[in-house]
């Protein structure tokens, strides 16, 4: 690499929702700029739209490399292996076997039984009278309870493997040795849960992977581990976390909001807007090695360099977007990568979209006049996780006071 002093990453502590705004600074003047993580290798971090497209889907920058290098990282162990650490077509034969689950027109037969899940967790909720917490009332069991089902977790194990999956997630919450023992935990969770479904098969996804691994030899015994490991953490943390997110920003647009309620038919487009606008990461996301010289933002990357892609920075790009810090719900602009692109893009994006617009239309429907149970800056959020969002979130709505 180059000898120019690179800048400490993340460049500050992540605050609540918003960007840190050297992000932008750096899209204007240095799109390529050198980073260096707490731990591992010095890297470039891609800030631009159209750049980070091509780090997420050039089959020049590889994930597969960093099993053999210093990945750069935000702690000590990180849990390399599984799909994130894979290349076509390696990557591309393990996704298959779980792509048909998450198609769009699979994912559109869940959304009964989602809105169902929904329904049910606000009608608790008003039982139980206001304030209540919506991370824990609905944000958390609301796609656990649909990855479950999905998959073949049973749900009343879901207090322990929340706890595991905090160890996938997690920067500084946990130290090294809890990381390691977590995730060692739920490994063998998963194990012994294949252990039952192969004696006693069940119509859900694990049953289909094991088939596959049994009697089709499409995977390892140690890459359906990690697999059915890596839906069930997937599956439900990401959702969790930006429906609380949404919401938050939401009440501190109620203009946007009051607009969305009188339309919406707009949701699924608000969802869109909103999975641009969150900044779900606390910095950029894994990096990709260059495996060939590659003109990157008029930056020569020299083979064997490591890419990071700041999808939320590129998110805002003014190239791209018009009014990119401004909240616009109903924007038609170019497809954010909020899922990511390229062979990794998210494979529960669909689930996740449907997931989304079902609990917005439920709590904007079945809670008039949600709001704060007190202020916004009461709102708790989490620290030391790869993922930003409310801890716990008090909400209120129409005649409680």
């Amino acid at each position: 690499m180059t000898t120019t002093e690179p800048r400490t990453y993340p460049f500050s502590e992540a605050d609540k929702l918003q960007l840190d705004p050297l992000y932008a600074q750096l899209r204007k003047q240095e799109p390529l700029t050198r980073i260096q993580l707490p731990y591992g290798d010095t890297a470039w971090l891609a800030t631009r739209y159209e750049d980070a497209k091509v780090v997420l889907g050039d089959p020049r920058f590889s994930r597969a490399a960093v099993l053999h290098h210093d990945e750069p990282r935000m702690r000590p162990n990180t849990p390399n292996g599984g799909l994130l650490s894979m290349d076509p077509p390696e990557h591309t034969r393990l996704r298959k076997l779980v792509a048909k689950a998450f198609t769009a027109r699979r994912v559109e037969k869940l959304r009964p039984r989602t809105e169902e899940i929904a329904n049910g967790l606000v009608d608790e909720m008003l039982r139980g009278g206001a304030p209540a917490d919506l991370v824990e009332d609905f944000a958390l069991p609301l796609p656990i309870t649909v990855i479950c089902e999905l998959l073949g977790v049973p749900y009343d194990d879901r207090g322990d493997f929340r706890v595991w999956s905090d160890a996938f997630l997690s920067t500084t919450k946990l130290t090294p040795e809890q990381v390691t023992d977590y995730m060692d935990r739920m490994f063998d969770y998963i194990a012994g849960l294949i252990a039952v479904r192969r004696a006693e098969p069940a119509d859900d996804l694990l049953s289909a992977l094991i088939e596959a691994r049994d009697e089709q030899d499409k995977l390892s015994e140690d890459e359906l581990v990690r697999l059915a490991a890596g839906i069930l953490v997937a599956g439900h943390e990401t959702t969790a976390t930006q429906i609380p997110n949404f919401v938050y920003v939401l009440l501190t647009h109620p203009e946007q909001l009051a607009a969305l309620r009188a339309d919406l038919d707009g949701i699924p487009q608000a969802v869109e807007e909103l999975m641009r606008f969150v900044p779900l990461g606390s910095g950029a996301g894994f990096p990709r090695y260059a495996t060939e010289d590659v003109e990157l933002g008029g930056v020569l990357v020299r083979a064997g360099e490591p890419v990071m892609v700041s999808t939320s920075a590129a998110n805002r790009d003014e190239s791209v977007f018009s009014d990119p810090e401004l909240l616009d719900l109903t924007r038609q602009e170019a497809t954010h990568i909020g899922f990511g692109h390229g062979p990794h893009h998210c494979l529960g994006a669909q689930l996740a979209r449907m997931e989304l617009q079902v609990a917005l239309r439920t709590l904007l429907t079945r809670l008039p006049g949600l709001r704060f149970a007190t202020t916004a800056e009461d709102v708790e959020w989490k620290s030391g996780m790869l993922v930003r969002g409310p801890q716990k979130m008090l909400l209120s709505w129409q005649g409680v006071e």
